[in-house]
């Protein structure tokens, strides 16, 4: 999913890195677990079939294109788009070593999509839209890949209230004079309607979709923080001193969740659907 964001907070994050791209696909089966109902209801309200060709915009290291792919099976096709190469590098070849011969990988702009008109007949995208510095001009260049009648079904995080994971240390980071990332910047239905209608997609539907992030304590919880991607730019703004200050605090206010059987922080993602 990496994007090319205009938030200030991305600064010192190198997507295209080795190490991130390693990062991402080490997190993947963890980040799958936990949006994994989101991922499949977003394949769903895609309406994948058997022989379809589908766009999936800023793959990452894929995920969700695997499921795609199997969703459309050999008569079908995906195509994997993302700005580092690395990531899609990695995707295709956990392809390669799944059996799946229906994925093609192409690095390319989500912004500046370069794609033959009326090609595709679904189109996907997640946990990346909200990171667009520009959602609307990245939903028109994929309306104009679909075919007629095609869908669009992308997933973007709710609320930080909704999503305590990075909810509460993106709060206290900020409060330390970190600048939060844009992950939320679609969380509010109505603007992630109004991203759609700009776009080009005048009727959209949006669903919410909850799950649970189990950790066995505070402490596993500040391991797993520490090793996030999303992390890194807004704490590159703090001191030494400030950022360890803010880690002290993060810590507590995960303590305060923490019970017998460890740490249940809830989860909630948006899946906003359109039609061409």
């Amino acid at each position: 999913m990496t994007t090319k964001s205009s938030d200030p907070s991305d600064a010192g994050i190198n997507w295209e890195s080795d190490e991130i791209a390693e990062h991402w696909s080490r997190n993947q089966a963890r980040r799958d677990e936990h949006i994994g109902p989101a991922t499949e209801m977003m394949l769903d309200l895609a309406g994948l079939q058997s022989g379809h060709r589908v766009l999936d915009v800023a793959a990452g290291t894929g995920g969700q294109t695997l499921l795609a792919a199997r969703r459309v099976g050999p008569s079908g096709y995906v195509l994997a788009t993302d700005l580092s190469s690395k990531m899609l590098h990695l995707a295709a070849d956990t392809a390669q070593k799944s059996g799946l011969t229906n994925i093609e990988t192409r690095v390319m702009d989500a912004e500046n999509l370069d794609l033959d008109p009326d090609s595709f007949d679904a189109v996907i995208c997640r946990t990346a839209l909200m990171l667009f510095s520009n959602p609307p001009k990245a939903l028109a260049g994929m309306r104009r890949a679909m075919k007629p009648g095609a869908k669009i079904s992308a997933i973007v995080f709710s609320t930080a209230e909704r999503n305590p994971y990075q909810g509460i240390p993106l709060t206290v980071v900020r409060r330390f004079g970190g600048i939060a990332p844009s992950m939320f910047s679609l969380s509010d239905p109505q603007r992630l309607r109004d991203a759609f209608r700009d776009g080009g997609f005048p009727d959209i539907a949006v669903h919410a979709v909850s799950f649970q992030r189990h950790l066995s304590s505070a402490a596993e919880a500040i391991q797993s923080l520490r090793n996030a991607i999303f992390l890194q730019g807004p704490l590159v703004k703090l001191g030494d001193i400030e950022r360890e200050q803010a880690w002290t605090e993060i810590e507590q206010e995960l303590t305060k969740r923490q019970g017998p059987d460890g740490i249940e922080l809830p989860g909630e993602m948006l899946i906003a659907v359109g039609t061409k």
